[in-house]
C-alpha cells in the first residue's frame, strides 16, 4: 500500500535578493552616537542592506522567489500554496503573499503570510512540511522577508543599529522518507510580547500624528529580555528536536541559527557543543533580516559548498511574541 509510506518535504530550491544600498557601521556611527567598535564588539555586525523607499517587501520576496523557483525547475504554475513569513508586509492587509502570487503569475496557488517575526521561516518550514506529508499539497514556495528598516527608529541607537532588510525563499515539494524535514518544533509564550515589539499600526492603537510623534509606529526591544529568553530555549530546543529523531547536537553537519547577534550564535553553538565551522554565520553582512535571516544563511551556504546531499541540517528562529521554533533537515539537494 504507497499510503502506508510516509512522505517527507525536501527543499528542492533555494533563492534570496537584499537591496543594492549597504549602510556601513561608520556610516551609522555618523547618523546616531555609536561607533564600529561597539557595534561588532556586541552585535557581530559590519554593515546590512536597506532597501529604498521604492521598494517593498514583496518586490525582495519576488526576487528571492523566483530564483528559488528556477533553482528548483519549476514554473509559478506548478506552485500550491505560497507562504510569507513577515512581520513588514505591504500592507496589514491583504496578504503580502498574495501580492508576490500575482507578481509570480502562481494562478493555482492558496497564499497566506505567516507572522512569527524572527521565527517564521522556520514555522513556515513545519507549517509547508505538514501540507506536504499530509498529501494535501505537492509543491509550496516559502518566503521569509522582512524590511525591518522602515520600522526601525533611526534615532535609536539600542535597535537602529541592529536591522536590515532582505528576502530569503525556498521550494518545498514531497521527498523519500528519509530525506527532508525529519521533525519540527514550535513553542510561544505571549507574556514576553512587549520584549520586541511594534506597539502602533493595528487596530489597539491606530496611526495618528500623536503616534508618529511619540514614534509608537517604531520597533522597540528590550534586548537583555531577548538575550536571556534565547539562551534560556534555544540550546534545549536543539536538543528536544534532535531527540526527536533518536539524533544528537554531535550529528549535526551545520545549525543554522537565527541571524539577530553573533556573540548569540556562537554562545548557543558552545552550549552544544558545536564548533565554528559546523555553525553558520553571516550576520556580519546583513544584520538581523527578521524572518529571512535563515532562508539567506542557507542559501549562501550552499553557494559555499557548505551542504551537501546526507547533511543534517538543523535551523532555528527565534524573536517576537515570544516565539520559537527548530526544524531538523536531511539535507535532500
Amino acid at each position: 500500500n504507497p499510503l502506508s509510506k510516509p512522505i517527507r518535504a525536501g527543499i528542492v530550491g533555494l533563492g534570496m535578493c537584499v537591496p543594492q544600498r549597504v549602510l556601513t557601521n561608520e556610516e551609522l556611527s555618523q547618523m546616531v552616537e555609536t561607533n564600529s567598535e561597539w557595534i561588532v564588539s556586541r552585535t557581530g555586525i559590519h554593515e546590512r542592506r536597506i532597501a529604498d523607499s521604492a521598494t517593498n517587501t514583496s518586490d525582495l520576496a519576488f526576487e528571492a522567489a523566483k530564483l528559488a523557483l528556477e533553482n528548483a525547475s519549476l514554473e509559478p504554475g506548478q506552485i500550491d500554496l505560497v507562504l510569507c513569513a513577515t512581520t513588514s508586509g505591504d500592507y496589514l492587509w491583504p496578504s503580502t503573499a498574495c501580492l508576490i502570487q500575482h507578481k509570480l503569475g502562481a494562478t493555482s496557488a492558496a497564499a497566506f503570510d505567516l507572522g512569527a517575526a524572527c521565527s517564521g521561516f522556520c514555522y513556515g518550514l513545519a507549517t509547508a512540511s505538514s501540507f506536504i506529508e499530509s498529501g494535501m499539497m505537492k509543491n509550496i514556495l516559502l518566503i521569509g522577508a522582512d524590511t525591518l528598516s522602515k520600522q526601525v527608529d533611526w534615532q535609536d541607537r539600542s535597535t537602529c543599529i541592529l536591522f536590515g532588510d532582505g528576502a530569503g525563499a525556498a521550494v518545498l515539494t514531497a521527498c523519500s522518507p528519509d530525506e527532508g524535514v525529519l521533525a519540527s518544533i514550535m513553542g510561544a509564550d505571549g507574556s514576553g510580547s512587549e520584549a520586541v515589539w511594534l506597539p502602533a499600526g493595528g487596530t489597539k492603537i491606530p496611526i495618528t500624528q500623536e503616534v508618529i510623534d511619540q514614534k509608537l509606529n517604531c520597533l522597540r526591544m528590550k534586548g537583555q529580555e531577548v538575550y536571556r529568553f534565547t539562551m534560556n530555549v534555544i540550546p534545549e530546543l536543539v536538543i528536544k528536536v534532535l531527540k526527536q529523531v533518536c539524533l544528537t547536537p554531535n550529528d549535526i553537519d551545520l545549525l543554522v541559527l537565527h541571524q539577530a547577534n553573533a556573540r548569540i550564535i556562537s554562545s548557543i553553538g558552545d552550549r552544544l557543543g558545536i564548533p565554528l565551522e559546523r555553525n553558520y554565520i553571516n550576520v556580519h553582512k546583513y544584520g538581523n533580516t527578521s524572518a529571512a535571516t535563515v532562508p539567506m544563511a542557507l542559501v549562501e551556504a550552499q553557494q559555499e559548498g557548505r551542504l551537501k546531499r546526507g547533511d543534517l541540517v538543523v535551523t532555528v528562529g527565534y524573536g517576537a511574541g515570544l516565539t520559537w521554533a527548530a526544524n531538523v533537515i536531511r539535507w535532500n539537494q
